[in-house]
């Protein structure tokens, strides 16, 4: 009888047997699930609310603005909405006696803006990137002014320039009748005394901006500069500085809004009147003030956002252009 023996190869060996794979065997099929009609749901609802709100509030509201500024209307029915082409903007310009200041008092805002809270921020942020001691507690005690409502803030700048008990007119002996110094009312102090209570917070706005562009300069940088023996100073000009340059940009731009649309300080002030006018001022009086006039307060907006465009867009082109060819 004759045996018959078989050769298999180790090919054939690693062949699975016909049959469904084990079950601890199984590939899975990946990562990828089609999205469950809740899932849509949800994701329409988180991305759709949001959008719907910013397109109506911002872009609809801005829009309807620049459209009425060439109309003339009370708020009162939309029968009442009248074109009147450019009146507006001719009576803004020829007839209206606080424009011009107001507009004079926007760019003293901006030109102390970036002059006095902007460099003392980037100092503290320079100061605090040191890793000093208790440096959480400066940057909480810097940064709170930025945390408060304007509002708040300027109630309590009030007390501090109250000329009977505020703070400075009792340090300084002026708290006496006779001598009082009317920090508010005296139209060749308050928009001064207005811009030391927007510097105070402005300059710990710029303390955390620059201290989040600090953070991201690499350490190599200064280590190559104390090797080739330039002091504190020359290390900061010349290799940290020019680093600083994304952070300069969004620091312009920031100053720029923050000067424009200066409103809350003065508001609580003294609303604006005996030597603090500003542009929202005006918008805000002529919009919502006793004589409504929509279409005069819509002129006014598109002048202050024109403005605004006119400084950051060549600004950011410029920007974007040197960062390419670098």
């Amino acid at each position: 009888m004759i045996s018959e023996t078989t050769t298999t190869s180790p090919e054939a060996d690693a062949v699975p047997p016909p049959g469904p794979a084990p079950a601890d065997k199984r590939v899975p099929q990946g990562a990828k699930r089609l999205l469950t009609r809740r899932d849509r749901i949800t994701l329409a609802f988180m991305a759709g609310v949001p959008t719907v709100l910013h397109v109506a509030l911002v872009w609809v509201t801005a829009l309807a603005s620049i459209a009425l500024a060439f109309t003339s209307w009370d708020g009162i029915g939309f029968d009442s909405i009248k074109w009147v082409g450019l009146d507006n903007f001719k009576q803004l310009f020829n007839d209206n006696p606080q424009f011009w200041p107001a507009l004079e008092h926007n760019i003293i805002w901006f030109v102390v803006l970036i002059l006095l809270p902007t460099p003392f921020g980037l100092f503290l942020a320079v100061q605090l990137d040191k890793k000093i001691r208790f440096s959480r507690v400066y940057q909480t005690a810097f940064f709170l002014p930025v945390v408060m409502s304007l509002a708040v803030t300027g109630f309590v700048w009030q007390l501090i320039y109250n000329p009977d008990t505020g703070l400075i007119n009792s340090l300084i002996g002026a708290n006496k009748p006779g001598h009082y110094i009317d920090w508010i009312g005296d139209p060749k102090l308050n928009l001064w005394a207005v811009l030391i209570a927007a510097s105070w917070r402005h300059a710990g706005y710029m303390m955390i901006l620059y201290l989040a562009g600090l953070k991201g300069v690499d350490p190599s940088l200064r280590e190559a500069s104390a090797l080739d023996g330039a002091n504190e100073w020359q290390t900061f000009k010349n290799v940290i500085f020019p680093t600083l340059r994304p952070t300069n940009t969004v620091v312009l731009v920031v100053t720029i809004i923050e000067s424009l649309r200066a409103f809350d300080l003065v508001f609580v002030f003294n609303k604006g009147a005996q030597g603090t006018e500003l542009l929202s001022i005006l918008i805000t009086n002529n919009i919502i003030g006793e004589s409504s006039r929509i279409g005069y307060g819509s002129a006014i907006a598109v002048v202050l956002l024109v403005i605004s465009l006119a400084v950051i867009i060549p600004y950011l082109i410029a920007t974007f252009r040197k960062e390419r060819r670098a």
